[in-house]
């Protein structure tokens, strides 16, 4: 199954069964994100965007505006993502009642990939409360490449009447992100075995709406452009987009080329250097794409529901 992908030097950061306690194998999977439609991001009733003053880059401390992607709104859209995509892919014959039913944020059935990987919090009381689930991926906030001023628009909205078509008076305004916009950002994923890291990648690279009204608006691409493992985090969205906004340009016609080159400066200042996998860019491609191409067939499916089942036993055991 997940041994016909080549993972490289990954292949030592993964772990045979999810262990009832974390260890520090990580990895880092650094994606450039990138609007391909108006978005919102924001989360405050005042409707305007999270912004944030930042250095210009790593070399030039002049303060920038730059539209901030809190971590919230990312997991949110690739949790619920992960959750249906396990769910569909599996054989309903074969998920208990409670699997079919798990939904975020009060029925959580402790007991599928979902809960096991992001995380879940018993929502029951007195002796027979459960056990809750510490998660596995780690969200930070991300930053824009461009500045506020040069992807942030004012959009009017109104209303039209239903019988002659005629639109009254404006009723209001939204603030977007333009399309087109890049947020360099990381997910950490922490002891994840070969299957949980394939269909984590499959979800990010096929979730598609972030942000507020996505029934409108909100289509974003994720492109994964570099891949990190070892025993320590090495690097910060905001580290990638200090180091990339020296030469932005370059940085976003060669994203996969240029995060390796600041993968590959940071590691420098890593603690367990000899433990520490910063995959070449071909490496990254490759797994990428290999990664798209597999099939998610019932197999594979139920091999991630048994690990995630075996998991959930040994808890309760335990």
């Amino acid at each position: 199954m997940a041994n016909e992908i080549d993972f490289g030097e990954l292949e030592d950061v993964f772990v045979e069964e999810i262990g009832l306690h974390r260890t520090s194998q990580n990895i880092q999977l650094v994606l450039l994100r990138q609007t391909h439609d108006y978005s919102i991001f924001r989360t405050e009733e005042t409707r305007e965007l999270n912004i944030v003053t930042l250095p210009n880059s790593v070399e030039d401390n002049t303060s920038v505006m730059r539209v901030a992607m809190l971590a919230s709104k990312q997991k949110a859209p690739e949790n619920r993502h992960y959750l249906s995509l396990v769910r569909t892919l599996a054989s309903q014959d074969e998920l208990s009642k409670d699997q079919k039913e798990c939904a975020l944020k009060d029925n959580l059935c402790q007991n599928c990939p979902r809960c096991v990987l992001f995380g879940s919090v018993s929502t029951e009381g007195g002796r027979g409360a459960r056990f809750n689930i510490k998660h596995r991926a780690s969200y930070s906030t991300a930053y824009s490449v461009e500045s506020y001023e040069e992807i942030s628009e004012l959009m009017t909205f109104n209303a039209v009447d239903s019988v002659n078509q005629s639109t009254g008076q404006a009723l209001g305004y939204t603030e977007n992100v333009s399309p087109l916009a890049n947020f360099p950002s990381i997910v950490t994923l922490n002891s994840v075995t070969k299957n949980e890291f394939i269909m984590y990648l499959k979800t990010l690279m096929s979730c598609k709406s972030y942000g507020a009204e996505t029934r409108l608006k909100g289509d974003m691409v994720n492109h994964i452009v570099g891949i990190v493992g070892g025993l320590e985090e090495v690097v910060t969205p905001i580290d990638i987009l200090l180091a990339a906004s020296k030469d932005k340009d370059e940085y976003l016609a060669n994203p996969v080329e240029k995060t390796y080159e600041i993968l590959s400066e940071f590691s420098e200042h890593a603690v367990f250097k000899n433990q520490l996998k910063v995959l070449e860019p071909d490496q990254v491609n490759s797994i990428v794409e290999n990664v798209a191409a597999y099939e998610t067939d019932e197999e594979f499916i139920k091999d991630l529901y048994g690990e995630a089942e075996d998991f959930a036993d040994r808890l309760k055991d335990y």
